[in-house]
């Protein structure tokens, strides 16, 4: 705790060596663990109706989420999903404060149940490792700290593959482990520069990617308010501190905290939680577990660290949903209503149809009506396909001037053609005509477009 007390006062990077207890709630994270990294790794490779679980395919623009794809025309849903996101960040941190840093977020799950582990089972306990780092180079330190950064470039090059696979597609990543490295030069450097970064992350940056890098951490003490339950000491019961003692005074009073320090001790970052709610708490609840451990041994009651908001420490209050929070979850509520419905009512094709500006009506043979149209398709699909546009009204004819023929997934095609009606069956100047998106023989879309004709008595 003096080491810690030490750099937190001097400038200089302050290497932190936590020690790890396995107490309740360790378990029930390492269990979140397990699930996040069988979904992560297998993530690529999960197909729902032959599409990937999730896609983010930058560079061809094509997003796929449970089976749903998504293009650049699209857009729109991508912007509404984002403030989706947003509005559930800022409800969950007014509810619970920082918990996805500590429960779900990449970076700590990675961090604190893949490498911590690695470390540990290699180089032994926080104690063994400082010992270990502080000693000359032998046969011995030689051994462990390569092992180490081996393992720990393995795990990276693993996490790169899959983090690529994520972006190109699985498909696509196996072509370039199996194919000839020269075919794919680029994807190659990818996965060693991600190999690179993520290992320089794990091994070296670590805990400053929670209290220095990521934007979160100094959000969230703006959207923290009295309600907002969060891991914290409670002082109210634990002040004033002391440390046991044998031959100390009945009548002296005390908290029930002995001042032990394991809460810093286990603190992946480093801080003090007595010291009240901090920015670099990430509330993975490391602190808890082990004062739980330490009031057994002492035979005080659990949770003198715990879930606490500060009206519940001050004023023995409840947990409430307040107003804001209600506020907040009514409009995630609609933003959610709204991209479920856009999500589940887009069609695989889409058609924009607009009459040519400028143009009316032409008059063709046998008393025909004739309008000029220009139409772009856009194939969302992950399949070419031949589309063909007809009539509902078998009265009607279609007559292209530039047929669409095959369209690419994810690509787009003009067309140009004539919609002609017999003059007879035209009563209005402007007449509603549906027409049919047909792939192959199924009717994709059903769209509607005004003719402009002369009006028969």
């Amino acid at each position: 705790m003096d080491e810690v007390l030490k750099g937190a006062e001097s400038n200089k990077r302050r290497w932190i060596y936590p020690l790890i207890r396995k107490g309740q709630y360790y378990k029930w994270r390492s269990y979140i663990s397990y699930v996040y990294l069988i979904l992560f790794f297998a993530g690529p490779f999960i197909r729902i109706n032959g599409q990937p679980m999730l896609l983010l395919n930058v560079i061809d623009r094509q997003f796929v989420l449970m089976g749903q794809v998504f293009w650049p025309q699209d857009i729109f849903l991508f912007v509404l999903a984002t403030l989706v996101f947003v509005v559930c960040v800022v409800v969950f941190t007014i509810a619970f404060g920082r918990i996805f840093c500590g429960w779900i977020c990449p970076q700590t799950i990675f961090m604190e149940m893949v490498f911590r582990k690695v470390e540990a089972w290699i180089e032994g306990d926080a104690n063994k490792q400082k010992k270990l780092n502080a000693a000359e180079w032998n046969r011995e330190k030689i051994t462990k700290k390569t092992s180490k950064h081996l393992v720990f470039l393995l795990i990276s090059f693993l996490i790169a593959n899959t983090f690529l696979a994520y972006i190109i597609g699985s498909d696509a990543l196996i072509k370039i482990i199996i194919e000839p490295v020269k075919a794919h030069w680029v994807g190659f450097i990818s996965i060693w520069v991600f190999t690179i970064v993520f290992y320089l992350i794990y091994s070296q940056v670590r805990e400053l990617v929670c209290t220095v890098i990521c934007p979160y951490g100094r959000l969230q003490g703006v959207m923290l308010d009295e309600h907002t339950l969060v891991v914290a000491y409670n002082d109210v019961r634990g002040e004033p501190r002391a440390k046991l003692s044998r031959n100390e005074d009945p009548f002296k009073v005390k908290g029930d905290c002995i001042d032990c320090g394991l809460c810093v001790s286990v603190c992946p970052t480093g801080i003090d939680i007595r010291k009240g709610t901090q920015m670099e708490c990430i509330n993975c609840t490391a602190c808890i577990d082990v004062c739980d451990e330490v009031m057994d041994k002492i035979h005080k009651p659990h949770n003198l660290i715990g879930f606490f908001s500060e009206n519940m420490i001050r004023n023995n209050e409840k947990p409430r949903f307040t107003v804001r929070m209600m506020a907040y979850s009514a409009v995630i509520l609609v933003l959610m209503s709204v991209l479920s419905y856009f999500i589940f009512t887009q069609s695989d094709m889409d058609i924009t149809i607009m009459r040519s500006a400028g143009m009316l009506y032409q008059q063709q043979p046998n008393k025909n009506i004739s309008n000029i149209y220009n139409a772009e398709i856009i194939n969302k699909t992950n399949k070419t396909q031949t589309i063909t546009l007809k009539p509902e009204d078998a009265s009607i004819k279609i007559k292209y001037i530039q047929a669409p023929g095959p369209i690419e997934k994810g690509g787009s095609s003009k067309i140009v053609f004539f919609i002609i009606i017999p003059e007879s069956g035209i009563h209005q100047a402007k007449t509603d005509v549906r027409l049919q998106l047909v792939a192959g023989n199924k009717i994709i879309k059903i769209v509607s477009t005004a003719f402009v004709g002369p009006i028969n008595d």
